[in-house]
């Protein structure tokens, strides 16, 4: 069976918000919500399939932009969470997956899958011998797993302030970075760990995946 892994980029930082009345934080516990949940998939033995991570998540919307790139046509398969997803993957139950490297970079360097390239501009050093898809033949076909950090609207200027100020503080932890870098995710130029930066980068991510999301009629579920 085939095997495909693609890359991943990861931005710390928070996306600026409205102005309100300062006060003092943190005054209780925060919460932090990750949307990774617990796996599940639905079968479909038989057939051609990729899996994905979850009816309309990225890796759905980014199946989609390889077939219109490539003119390949293929079944998905829905999963919540790559976990089960990897372990369906290397027992050949799907014939490939797009997925952060993270997730898949364990069995690749044990020879359990097969990486054909990454979605990146260049290679990932965490993967330095898996070619770029620019390299494999379909040029401009580029997309990352990023992950950000947002506040409630109205969240006061200075609380976003003091949460990006820890977040900075930490990923400049040499143990943080090596812990990252051996999970095969990178970390954004430090000019890049801002409020600011992420609001530019959701902003433009946008403007490139709607039309492909809304062409293919692609929904959350």
């Amino acid at each position: 069976m085939s095997r495909l892994l693609a890359a991943i980029a990861i931005a710390a930082s928070f996306a600026s918000v409205e102005n309100a009345q300062a006060q003092t934080y943190p005054s209780r516990p925060v919460t932090i919500v990750v949307p990774f949940p617990a796996g599940w998939m639905k079968a479909n033995p038989g057939k051609a399939t990729v899996g994905i991570g979850g009816v309309g998540g990225g890796a759905d919307v980014v199946g989609t932009y390889f077939q219109n790139n490539t003119g390949t046509r293929f079944q998905f398969v829905p999963y919540r969470g790559a976990a089960p997803m990897i372990q369906d993957l290397v027992a050949g139950q799907i014939d490939l997956t797009f997925t952060q490297v993270a997730s898949a970079l364990a069995q690749v360097r044990a020879g359990q899958l097969k990486a054909y390239g990454v979605m990146a501009k260049t290679r990932w050093p965490a993967a330095p011998d898996t070619p770029t898809f620019d390299e494999a033949g379909v040029p401009g076909l580029h997309a990352s797993f990023w992950h950000g950090l947002w506040a409630p609207k109205g969240t006061p200027k200075d609380v976003i302030a003091s949460l990006d100020a820890a977040i900075v503080e930490t990923l400049a932890d040499p143990s943080v970075r090596q812990r990252l870098t051996d999970l095969g995710q990178g970390l954004w130029p430090r000019d890049k760990q801002t409020p600011e930066a992420l609001a530019a980068q959701q902003k433009a991510e946008i403007e490139k995946w709607w039309p492909i999301i809304k062409a293919a009629n692609i929904r959350a579920e």
